[in-house]
């Protein structure tokens, strides 16, 4: 079991820190996962390289007609059909060919996001971190959670939370579905600009310091204030015994 105070570590970490190739493809799985840093992903990495470890294993004890091989055989498939990663019929071919899109895609973060209750995959994980969703009837604060395929219907917003109201903002923003822009430059077949039908141009002025309450009033260089004291004008106290 080891000591509690100090658990065993659930991820490696890449054997070389400085690969472009990689450090790309981990930033486009960040940015498509809203994963809050690489430690999520190398975790996610880590169970697949146990799936296909534990596959390569039986393919080599199968072989030699092992009894126990075809039991752990079966545990493994039924494991990964009960988070809906494979089907009853895969063999180990399939856990082989498995990918780090299949293992992020069973993550609670992830499911939220598909089922339309939240925007992005980032609000996605803000929702579950601040207890608006709920899982089989309770409420789950951990957005890396690997969903089993029966309870997936079961994710529903909170009783208490307020984006149970079909009038809320983001609700109606989601159901709208996404607002398409044109892009700077482009023009519509009239020739015109989107969005500058009608509109008063309006430049802008000189801003305000909020330091000061105003806008700075400048002087040249060398001059001296007007209400600056003279030199040669005596101090207070100049002349005093």
């Amino acid at each position: 079991m080891g000591d509690p105070k100090f658990p065993k570590k659930t991820y490696s970490t890449p054997r070389h820190p400085w690969q472009k190739d990689r450090i790309d493809a981990e930033k486009e799985i960040l940015s498509k996962y809203g994963l809050k840093n690489k430690r999520e992903l190398w975790k996610g990495m880590e169970l697949l390289k146990s799936f296909r470890s534990q596959a390569r294993d039986l393919q080599a004890r199968m072989r030699v007609s092992d009894t126990s091989a075809e039991k752990q055989f079966q545990a493994l498939i039924h494991r990964l059909v009960r988070y809906n990663i494979l089907s009853h019929t895969a063999t180990l071919d399939d856990v082989l060919s498995l990918s780090i899109d299949d293992i992020l895609s069973r993550r609670l973060q992830t499911i939220v996001f598909k089922k339309n209750l939240a925007r992005t995959p980032k609000q996605a994980r803000q929702m579950i971190t601040h207890g608006h969703v709920i899982l089989n009837g309770r409420r789950v604060t951990v957005p890396g959670m690997l969903v089993e395929g029966t309870l997936e219907d079961s994710i529903i917003y909170h009783e208490r939370s307020p984006f149970t109201d079909d009038l809320h903002p983001m609700r109606q923003v989601i159901t709208s579905g996404p607002i398409e822009h044109a892009g700077e430059g482009e023009q519509t077949a009239d020739g015109e600009t989107p969005g500058t039908e009608g509109a008063e141009v309006k430049t802008e002025g000189p801003k305000k310091p909020a330091q000061y309450g105003g806008q700075r009033r400048t002087r040249p260089m060398g001059k001296p204030r007007d209400d600056r004291r003279p030199r040669s004008a005596p101090r207070r106290g100049d002349g005093k015994q």
